[in-house]
């Protein structure tokens, strides 16, 4: 879309010095850097607590205390290493995906051509404030969100936020009656074809982008139907162990004929005994190391799993209905058998 060329020029008169390096400074204290506000990453120490807070991790840990307090080392030291190996996977799995994503970060467009005191500099996208002016290309992912101030055949795609894959054309003014403005440009979004000049008007969490990804940082973390089946097991077997906890101590109590400390440790000792057979111990060791295999394949396949429970949702899914594909895929159909 070409505009008048006088209208260009005297647009141009106002913008072309853009801000002073003093000006953007003071701007970046202001306003932060220009990054949404994410999900919080877990230091190493909570990742770690987390898992461990998990039931099955407690009752391991319950068995390997008995273990030890009935001088089972070699029974105790067997549970904890089934615990550590546990948490090993789960920690190694979140840190390959977390390194992953973070490498990704990196690739989505680290630096923008902006005018500063009337001189085009390259900066870093993080440094972008509201005022600055960017001069943006065919191929540029756009970081912040601006007001088209000249533009020659603008052609954006803004599939990342309305899930149309359809170019979007821009223009210097809006016709209105539709949210996304055909004279604004938006973080996230990619320049297909033309040359433009922007103003920032939003950064970082303040942008289009950056408000929705608040609203999924700030989702509650829902255990998955795993998870909810183990706890509800876990639950099962210590109901049961105690149980048999009290009625093989009851028994033992009432057969045998010892003086009361004695007999008392035994009754103890004989529930705890039981207690323990019926605990499944190998269990969660079976289940983690499937649920890492699942997720070795997945990596094959080019998905990336952050937790490993997850797995065994995706795989319970028979029929996945969408209906932004353009968005979610390659932009193409094919059937696989």
């Amino acid at each position: 879309m070409q505009l008048n060329s006088d209208a260009q020029a005297a647009k141009a008169n106002d913008v072309i010095t853009g801000l002073t390096n003093a000006e953007a400074a003071e701007l970046l204290l202001q306003h932060g850097r220009n990054e949404s506000v994410g999900l919080q990453k877990a230091t190493f120490f909570k990742k770690i607590l987390t898992i461990f807070r998990e039931p099955m991790f407690l009752l391991l840990f319950g068995t390997a205390l008995i273990y030890f307090l009935l001088r089972e080392w070699a029974d105790g030291a067997i549970m904890i290493f089934f615990v550590t190996f546990m948490a090993g996977i789960n920690i190694f799995q979140e840190w390959r995906t977390d390194k992953t994503l973070d490498a990704l970060k990196e690739l989505s467009s680290p630096r923008i051509r902006v005018l500063r005191e009337g001189v085009e500099q390259t900066i870093l996208s993080a440094e972008l404030v509201p005022g600055d002016i960017m001069l943006l290309s065919e191929g540029d992912r756009i970081p912040a969100d601006g007001q088209v101030l000249l533009c020659n055949d603008l052609g954006v795609d803004e599939s990342s936020l309305t899930g149309e894959p359809e170019l979007i054309w821009k223009r210097m003014e809006d016709a209105g009656g539709r949210y996304w403005r055909l004279d604004r440009c938006y973080t996230g979004t990619m320049v297909v074809q033309g040359r433009a000049t922007v103003k920032v008007i939003a950064t970082g969490s303040h942008t289009e982008f950056g408000k929705i990804n608040t609203d999924v940082a700030s989702a509650p973390d829902r255990p998955t139907p795993i998870e909810k089946q183990i706890r509800g097991l876990v639950k099962t077997c210590t109901f049961i162990s105690l149980g048999m906890l009290v009625l093989a101590a009851f028994l033992t109590w009432q057969n045998l004929n010892l003086a009361f400390k004695p007999r008392l440790t035994e009754s103890i000792l004989a529930g705890i005994t039981l207690a323990m057979a019926t605990l499944p111990e190998e269990f969660p060791v079976i289940l983690a190391v499937f649920l890492a295999l699942g997720v070795a394949r997945m990596a094959k396949k080019k998905a990336l799993v952050r937790r490993m429970p997850s797995v065994e949702t995706l795989g319970a899914v028979t029929v996945l209905c969408v209906d932004k594909t353009g968005t979610l895929t390659e932009n193409r159909m094919r059937c696989e058998s």
